[in-house]
């Protein structure tokens, strides 16, 4: 009897755990599907790292993961930005460039802040323009640097993968509203 018991409830623990791990996984598959700017592996793997993407029961949970992993990612890239910084030997237009994108990542944290609270009260209209305008400072980062022949930008990685988190966020408040 009592092995039956123990039986039951590791087998409905992982029926609960698979389940759970497929919100994460269905959710990045329909995401990336509707949006070209997702990438289904990096969805999955990147979102995974949070932890509440393990207690995930739906798509409007794994909005609150996305864009806690993109404000966290925005602090990170400000933190590589100031290290860049640092270096004295950096030529002045890459200099300028790296200041204006210190400024993106920060306005980008702020702005997915705000678009989070504007989830969580169902406001998905400014959710959206919140996190697009978080968007928009990665493609204006990586732009700037491309003005100016020869020059190469130092935070490409980072702002692709910025921008594919803030997609990820975006596609997936379009889906809660579906």
């Amino acid at each position: 009897m009592k092995n039956s018991l123990v039986s039951a409830i590791v087998f409905f623990y992982l029926l609960i755990v698979s389940v759970r791990s497929d919100v994460l996984s269905d959710s990045c598959r329909e995401a990336a599907k509707d949006d070209p700017n997702v990438k289904f592996d990096f969805c999955v793997s990147t979102l995974q790292e949070n932890p509440k993407a393990k207690s995930a029961t739906g798509v409007a949970d794994l909005v609150e993961v996305a864009m806690e992993t993109a404000i966290s990612n925005a602090k990170s890239i400000g933190s590589i930005i100031s290290k860049l910084l640092s270096k004295k030997s950096l030529e002045q237009y890459v200099r300028s460039c790296l200041e204006d994108c210190s400024e993106l990542y920060s306005d980008a944290g702020s702005d997915l802040s705000r678009g989070e609270q504007a989830f969580e009260g169902k406001d998905y209209g400014t959710a959206n323009t919140r996190v697009t305008a978080a968007m928009d400072g990665a493609v204006t980062c990586e732009d700037q640097f491309k003005e100016r022949k020869g020059v190469v930008s130092p935070l490409t990685k980072e702002n692709q993968d910025f921008f594919q988190l803030t997609a990820i966020s975006l596609t997936f408040i379009n889906m809660v509203q579906k």
